[in-house]
C-alpha cells in the first residue's frame, strides 16, 4: 500500500490512502502520516489531495498542513480542510493565530459550499459544542483587540445567520448601578471588557442598518406590504433606543469611566465611542453636553512613556490623535454628528487648533505639544473638502502652513517633522495648485532627512504627483528643466547625495527615481518595510504607470525606463532566498514537511522573480519593434549596462552567492546551493555583454560543483556552458581579475569569487576502479556464462508470466505531472 501511494493512477492512489488510513491512527504507524504529508506537498490530483486530508488523524504534526490546506486551489479540498478540523480539532487546541486565520479566509472564501462548511464549524462545533452558545465567551477565544476585523466578521455573519439575538433584560444600561444614599442617587459604572465592548458596538450598528433597511423598503413599496415594512422599522428602533443608553450624559459618563481606567481600557472605549453615532444631538443640551466632551477628547494630551534617561517616547504611531488611526477616526466621526451644521465642525476644530498652536507659535512648546497640536491639525485636514471652508475660522490656511506646519517641518525631532510632512501632504491635496513653499520643503525633507522623514515625504510627493500631476509641482517651484530632449527619453541622473538645497533644476520625478539608486536606505528582508522608502517609491511609480493616461506630461518613453527599475529584483534575490530558506543564516528549520514546504515556497519566490527580469518592456510608442526576434533585440548594445535590471547580474549574483556557500557543508546549505544552481541555468545572456559572457564561463564551475550529485542538473550547466562558450567572441581570452572584479563591485558583491581558469564544465570525479586480477576476472566470467546457460530454458518458459507481471508493474511507476520540481527532494 505504501508503494501504491505513489502510483500514476489517481484512483489507485486514492484507495491505497484510504486503506493506509485504518493504520495511520495508531502509535506505531510505520511511517504513513509522513508519507501522507509528504505526498500532500507534491499531489497534483485534487480527489487524491481531499482523500489525504480525510484520512489524516488529529495530531500537532498534521494540524499546520489541514491549516494550509485551507488554501488549496481546489474547492473540495478547502472544504474537506474545514470539515476534518471543525471534527478532529477542538477548539481549544488551535492557537489565537490558527483561529483567526481559519475565519478570516473561509467567511471570505470565493466559494459558497466552502464559506458554508466554515460557517457551520463557527456556528455547531465552536459557538454551541465549546462555547456553550455564549458568542462573549466565543469573542475571548479570538483576541478581538489583536484581531478586530475578524472579531466584526464573525460577529456579522452570526447576526445575519440568527444565531445571535439581544436577549430580554440585555441592555447597555445594565452596565449603570444606582446606589441611594442620603437620599441622593449615586451612579456607578461597570466596565466592560474588550469583547463585550464589541459586541455591543456590532449588535447596535445591525440593529440600526436592519432598521435603514426597513424603513426604505417601506418607502418605496404601498399599502399592507409597506406597513408591515414601517411597522418591523419601528420595531428594530425600539430595540435599538431600549440598548443604547438612555441620555447623552449617560454616554459621556460611560466612555469617561472607561478612559480613566487606563490603556487596557483604550479599545473599550473607542468601541463605546462609536455609539454616540447613533445617538440623538437634535436636543441643544445634549449637543452642549457631547460638544463639551468633544473638547475634552481633543485637548487630552498624548500618552506617552518615560525611558530609563527620563526621556518622553509617544506611544502610538506618533501622527495620528491619541497615536491611533481608528481612535482618531471614531473621533471625528462623533464631532461631524454633533457639529452636523455647514461649517460647524471646521470652526470647533480650528478653534482648537489656535490655542494648541500658541506655545508652538510662540516657540515654547516641547515636541509632546507639537505632536498633539499636528495631531488635531491632520484630523482637520482630512475631514475638510476644501481650504474655503477654513476661511473665518479661528485660524487661517495661510497661517496654518506658514505658522505652524512650515516651522514644525523644521523641528530637529524626527517625529514632530514626519507628523509635520503628513500635515503638509494634506494641506497641499487641498491646495488647487501646490504653493511653493510647500514643494520646496517636502523635496528637502525627501533628500536631506532621515530614513523616517524621507520615506514620509516620499509618500507626499508621491500623493502630490498623483493629485497635481508632476509639471503642476515643478512649475511651483519655477523648475525648467535644462535637456528637455533628454527628459523625454531618460530622467536626469542625480545623486541627492550632493544635491544641494537650492538646485531647483531638477525634476520631482527625477529626484524620487534617484531614490533608487541610494544604496543607504534602512532595509530588513525579515522585516516589515511598508514604511521603507525603495518600497514606497515602487508603490508610487507603479501607481504612475497604472494611470499613465492621467498624466499626459510624463512621456511615454519614460514608461519603460520605469518598468525596468520597478522589476529590478537582481539586488534582492539573494537577500530574499537567504531570508526564505530554512535551516541556514539562523532561520527556523522543523520537521521534515515543514523543511519541505519553506523550500518549496522559496523556489516558487525565486522562479517568480526570474519571470519578473525575464519578462519583455516595450513602450506603447515602439511597439511596432516587437515584431523583431528576441536575438535582435537582446544583441542591441545600450549606452550603459545595468546589472541590477538583468539576466547577466542575476545570474553572476547567484554564481558567487553559491561559491561563498560551498565553504559550509551543512544539509540546508547544500539544498540551498543545488535550488541556486537550478536557478541560474533559466537565465540568459546577451550577445553585446561580453565582459559578463566571460565573467560567467569563469564562474561555472563554481556552480558545478555544488551541483555535481544532480546528473541532470550536470547536463544542463554543461548546455549552460556550451551555449556561453557560443556566444563568446573570442572565446580563448579569458577575463581579467581586474575587470572581474570590477563587476563585482558594480553588483555591490564584496570580495567575489576568483574565476576558474577551466572554462569547461568539470564533471563529478568517479569512484576508483576496483583492482581484480586476471584470473578472478576470468574465473568470474566463466561462472557467469555457466550461470547464463542454465537458466536460458527456464526463462523462456516463464517468458509470458514475465510479460503479465511486467505490465501489472507499469502502474508503479511514477506519474511524470506528479514529479515536483522542488530541488530538495531527496533532503527533505
Amino acid at each position: 500500500m505504501k508503494i501504491r501511494v505513489q502510483d500514476k493512477i489517481p484512483a489507485i492512489r486514492v484507495f491505497s490512502v484510504r486503506a493506509l488510513s485504518r493504520f495511520a491512527i495508531d502509535e506505531e504507524d510505520g511511517g504513513i502520516i509522513d508519507i501522507f504529508l509528504e505526498t500532500l506537498e507534491k499531489e497534483q490530483n485534487a480527489e487524491v489531495r481531499k482523500t489525504i486530508i480525510l484520512s489524516l488523524p488529529p495530531s500537532s504534526a498534521t494540524l499546520e498542513s489541514i491549516i494550509e490546506s485551507t488554501i488549496d486551489t481546489s474547492e473540495s479540498v478547502r472544504r474537506a480542510a474545514y470539515s476534518v478540523l471543525s471534527t478532529k480539532f477542538p477548539l481549544q487546541s488551535l492557537s489565537i493565530k490558527q483561529r483567526t486565520t481559519l475565519l478570516h479566509r473561509g467567511l471570505s472564501d470565493r466559494s459558497t459550499s466552502v464559506k458554508n462548511e466554515c460557517l457551520r464549524m463557527l456556528k455547531e462545533e465552536w459557538l454551541v459544542k465549546h462555547c456553550g452558545g455564549d458568542v462573549i465567551t466565543l469573542l475571548r477565544f479570538l483576541d478581538v483587540e489583536t484581531y478586530e476585523l475578524v472579531g466584526e466578521s464573525v460577529m456579522g455573519v452570526l447576526l445575519k445567520d440568527g444565531s445571535v439575538r439581544v436577549q430580554d433584560g440585555q441592555t447597555i444600561r445594565q452596565y449603570f448601578t444606582a446606589n441611594t444614599e442620603d437620599a441622593e442617587q449615586v451612579s456607578s459604572i461597570k466596565l466592560m471588557e474588550a469583547e463585550v465592548a464589541l459586541y455591543w458596538k456590532v449588535m447596535c450598528m445591525h440593529l440600526q442598518a436592519e432598521a435603514q433597511v426597513k424603513g426604505s423598503e417601506a418607502a418605496t413599496t404601498t399599502g399592507t406590504e409597506a406597513a408591515v415594512y414601517a411597522s418591523e422599522a419601528s420595531d428594530k428602533n425600539d430595540l435599538l433606543d431600549g440598548v443604547l443608553p438612555s441620555t447623552v450624559a449617560e454616554f459621556v459618563d460611560l466612555v469617561k469611566a472607561h478612559l480613566s481606567a487606563g490603556p487596557n481600557y483604550h479599545f473599550a472605549s473607542r468601541q463605546l465611542l462609536l455609539l454616540g453615532g447613533m445617538l440623538d444631538f437634535s436636543d441643544s443640551m445634549n449637543r452642549k453636553v457631547a460638544s463639551s466632551f468633544l473638547y475634552e477628547l481633543l485637548n487630552r494630551p498624548l500618552e506617552h512613556e518615560v525611558d530609563e534617561d527620563g526621556n518622553q517616547i509617544a506611544i502610538g504611531d506618533g501622527v495620528s490623535l491619541g497615536g491611533d488611526l481608528q481612535w482618531a477616526k471614531a473621533v471625528s466621526e462623533l464631532a461631524k454628528k454633533v457639529h452636523a451644521s455647514i461649517g460647524e465642525f471646521e470652526m470647533v476644530i480650528a478653534t482648537v487648533v489656535e490655542e494648541l498652536a500658541r506655545p508652538c507659535r510662540e516657540r515654547t512648546a516641547d515636541f509632546m505639544q507639537w505632536m498633539h497640536c499636528l495631531a488635531v491639525t491632520g484630523l482637520l485636514l482630512e475631514n475638510t473638502s476644501t481650504l474655503r471652508s477654513l476661511e473665518g475660522t479661528a485660524i487661517r490656511p495661510s497661517e496654518v502652513l506658514q505658522s505652524l506646519l512650515l516651522p514644525a517641518a523644521k523641528q530637529k525631532h524626527v517625529d514632530v517633522q514626519r507628523a509635520a510632512l503628513r500635515c503638509l501632504c494634506l494641506f497641499g491635496l487641498l491646495e488647487n495648485k501646490p504653493s511653493t513653499e510647500l514643494v520646496k520643503q517636502l523635496r528637502l525633507s525627501f533628500i536631506n532627512g532621515p530614513d523616517l522623514v524621507s520615506a514620509m515625504a516620499s509618500k507626499a510627493l508621491i500623493d502630490l504627483v498623483s493629485w497635481h500631476g508632476p509639471q503642476e509641482l515643478d512649475q511651483a517651484i519655477g523648475t525648467e528643466p535644462s535637456d528637455a530632449n533628454y527628459e523625454k527619453t531618460q530622467f536626469a541622473p542625480v545623486d541627492i547625495s550632493d544635491l544641494n538645497d537650492d538646485d531647483l533644476n531638477v525634476g520631482v520625478l527625477s529626484i524620487l527615481f534617484s531614490g533608487f539608486h541610494k544604496d543607504d536606505w534602512e532595509f530588513s528582508p525579515e522585516g516589515d518595510n511598508h514604511d521603507n522608502v525603495p518600497t514606497i517609491l515602487g508603490e508610487g511609480f507603479a501607481k504612475i504607470l497604472l494611470l499613465s493616461e492621467n498624466y499626459p506630461s510624463i512621456s511615454a518613453d519614460l514608461h519603460p525606463v520605469i518598468l525596468a527599475q520597478l522589476r529590478c529584483v537582481s539586488s534582492a534575490f539573494v537577500p530574499l532566498m537567504r531570508a526564505m530558506w530554512p535551516g541556514i543564516h539562523g532561520n527556523a528549520g522543523g520537521s521534515g514537511p515543514v523543511v519541505s514546504k519553506k523550500r518549496k515556497q522559496a523556489v516558487q519566490a525565486a522562479r517568480f522573480m526570474v519571470q519578473m527580469v525575464q519578462s519583455p518592456l516595450f513602450s506603447t510608442e515602439t511597439a511596432e519593434q516587437a515584431c523583431m526576434s528576441p536575438e535582435s533585440l537582446s544583441s542591441s548594445p545600450g549606452p550603459f549596462v545595468n546589472y541590477d535590471i538583468s539576466e547577466e547580474g542575476l545570474a553572476i549574483r547567484i554564481a558567487v552567492e553559491v561559491g561563498n556557500s560551498q565553504d559550509k557543508k551543512s544539509a540546508p546549505m547544500k539544498a540551498y546551493a543545488l535550488a541556486l544552481c537550478k536557478v541560474a541555468v533559466l537565465l540568459r545572456f546577451r550577445q553585446s555583454e561580453q565582459k559578463a559572457i566571460k565573467c560567467m564561463r569563469g564562474l561555472v564551475n563554481t556552480l558545478a560543483a555544488s551541483a555535481a550529485s544532480d546528473k541532470d542538473l550536470m547536463k544542463e550547466l554543461a548546455q549552460m556552458a556550451s551555449r556561453l562558450k557560443s556566444l563568446d567572441e573570442s572565446p580563448e581570452e579569458e577575463l581579467p581579475q581586474d575587470q572581474a572584479d570590477a563587476i563585482f563591485e558594480q553588483l555591490g558583491l564584496a570580495g567575489g569569487v576568483k574565476l576558474d581558469a577551466a572554462n569547461t564544465v568539470v564533471p563529478p570525479t568517479p569512484a576508483p576502479p576496483r583492482v581484480a586480477t586476471a584470473r578472478a576476472q576470468r574465473a568470474s566470467k566463466t561462472a557467469a556464462l555457466s550461470k547464463f546457460k542454465s537458466s536460458v530454458k527456464p526463462s523462456l518458459e516463464a517468458a509470458s508470466d514475465s510479460e503479465q507481471d511486467e505490465m501489472s508493474g507499469l502502474t508503479t511507476d511514477e506519474d511524470p505531472s506528479d514529479d515536483s520540481d522542488d530541488p530538495d527532494e531527496e533532503e527533505s
